[in-house]
């Protein structure tokens, strides 16, 4: 039997066939981009100094831009280093040169913390980030750059000082009480049992009106939306409303943006919440993350955790690590695979160079990233070889004027890397197909129907990998020209490594 999770011998479930979705797909841009993440306080300021005194909310620790991020603890979301939107825009010409086409913008909406997913309102922007006059203007130069803006929304819970909150807090007859699990006693459900998060019950037509007009009207702005914890929206107990959710924002969003996208964050396997006319597509952490992380595995990843999964990263080889990703790509139909996003790290979890150790296997992960199908979401500061065990110390501000924190080998590999992906249809369009994987080697195509890219990533040296060919395969990157040797080409050895060629028919 031939299905999405590959051959086998024994007869199989339907749970892996080959995929067709009969609704309609979101714009093709979804498909096709390179996103870059970016926490607003710690990519960079439009002024010389944070707010201090006066200026800071009560919440608030100002810090300098170097001052050193607190890991553990309440001061963690208290510092505030004074990124905004308009610091932002002065670096856009170092995001298009490195392939990006799309900015994903963790939350701007007023909070009381620097991280903002405890939203005090969802009807204007903060104004420690600029304003809804700085989104004007980051939005104007995105657009103005042939670039996408994606927004981000909790649509699980909101702050403890959201206005519906204490609304609903505030008189046992409110209409907003129906919008949370709210006890007798003044217990309510949220987020992790998080107090400062209070739970949003998708039961209520209220919360369902307000949330899907928050959808809506920030699309003038927004090219699409990234859901915060998806996986945990519209369930609660024996509830279990999220696809019906997803169903609901989707045709909100497409009702006044025909080209809008929506992304779902889930952390494990979203296959249950897919190809349901809802979500376009999820941040792969299941089906890419994590098999990355354990084939490129360094010295670090047995200290290192996988999004709360105790025990360490578990180095394991290059079979797992097909194997892995072809199972959470068999739960989802293509068209979703490449319109969910790629992710080797994010500011919940740790840097990419912290987890494989060095240089070269960074370099490695980002060409897999690169090349393999599914839109590439790059954390800000990763491009530049940043370190962090965890997703507190990932939101280091960016080292603009600290270049001996930067990384150039890294940064240019990157730019190299992800213009390619940019500039070659069959990375961007191309089926995949597996061609070999061993310990330390993994080999696939990208395919056209004109032309195909195979990619060799290794993760160390070893023996040369032998594979039939009739065509000559010419070098893209990091490769010299292959010429069969009696049907067969011989890939390098050397490693760790990443290399491409394009095969042409003699």
């Amino acid at each position: 039997w031939l299905t999405a999770a590959g051959v086998s011998d024994d007869d199989v479930t339907d749970s892996t066939d080959f995929r067709l979705v009969a609704h309609e797909p979101s714009a093709d841009w979804s498909a096709h981009a390179v996103v870059y993440e970016i926490f607003p306080d710690r990519f960079a300021r439009s002024v010389p100094t944070a707010p201090t005194g006066a200026d800071a909310p009560a919440w608030a620790v100002p810090c300098a831009w170097g001052d050193e991020v607190v890991d553990h603890g309440p001061l963690g979301p208290r510092q505030l280093f004074g990124g905004d939107l308009d610091g932002i825009v002065a670096h856009l010409d170092h995001l298009q040169a490195l392939g990006v086409d799309t900015l994903y913008l963790r939350p701007v909406f007023p909070a009381a913390s620097n991280h903002r997913y405890d939203a005090a309102t969802f009807d204007e922007v903060d104004e420690l980030v600029g304003g809804r006059p700085a989104l004007d203007r980051l939005a104007r130069a995105v657009h103005d750059r042939g670039m996408r803006l994606v927004g981000d929304l909790t649509t699980n819970h909101c702050g403890d000082t959201h206005e519906w909150f204490r609304a609903a807090r505030r008189a046992p007859d409110a209409p907003e009480r129906s919008m949370f699990y709210l006890d007798p006693d003044g217990g309510y459900a949220s987020w992790y049992g998080v107090p400062t998060l209070p739970k949003l019950n998708w039961g209520a037509a209220l919360v369902r009106e307000r949330m899907t007009a928050v959808v809506q009207r920030w699309l003038p702005w927004y090219d699409g939306w990234r859901i915060d914890v998806a996986n945990m929206t519209g369930r609660h107990g024996a509830e279990d409303r999220t696809t019906e959710v997803a169903s609901l924002l989707r045709r909100a969003a497409l009702a006044v943006r025909p080209d809008a996208a929506l992304v779902a964050e889930h952390m494990f396997d979203a296959s249950a919440d897919l190809d349901a006319d809802g979500w376009d597509g999820t941040m792969n952490y299941a089906g890419f993350t994590r098999p990355v992380w354990t084939w490129l595995r360094g010295p670090a990843g047995d200290q290192v955790d996988f999004i709360g999964v105790p025990g360490g990263i578990p180095l394991r080889g290059g079979v797992s690590a097909m194997t892995t990703m072809r199972a959470f790509a068999a739960g989802m139909s293509w068209r979703t695979l490449v319109r969910s996003w790629q992710v080797l790290d994010s500011f919940d979890c740790a840097r990419i160079r912290t987890v494989v150790g060095s240089r070269e296997r960074q370099v490695v992960a980002a060409g897999l990233q690169a090349t393999l199908p599914g839109v590439p979401m790059i954390c800000a500061g990763s491009e530049l070889g940043l370190t962090a065990a965890t997703g507190e110390q990932a939101r280091t501000p960016m080292p603009w004027d600290r270049p001996a924190e930067r990384d150039e080998v890294v940064h240019a590999a990157y730019r190299e890397l992800f213009g390619l992906r940019s500039r070659e249809p069959a990375l961007r369009e191309g089926g995949l197909r597996w061609l070999h994987a061993d310990a330390d080697t993994l080999v696939y195509a990208r395919e056209t129907g004109g032309e195909a890219l195979v990619v060799t990533a290794r993760r160390a040296p070893g023996p040369a990998v032998r594979l039939q060919a009739r065509a000559t395969w010419h070098g893209v990157h990091d490769a010299s020209d292959l010429t069969p040797d009696e049907g067969h080409v011989e890939l390098p050895g050397d490693g760790p490594s990443l290399r491409i060629w394009r095969v042409t028919e003699r």
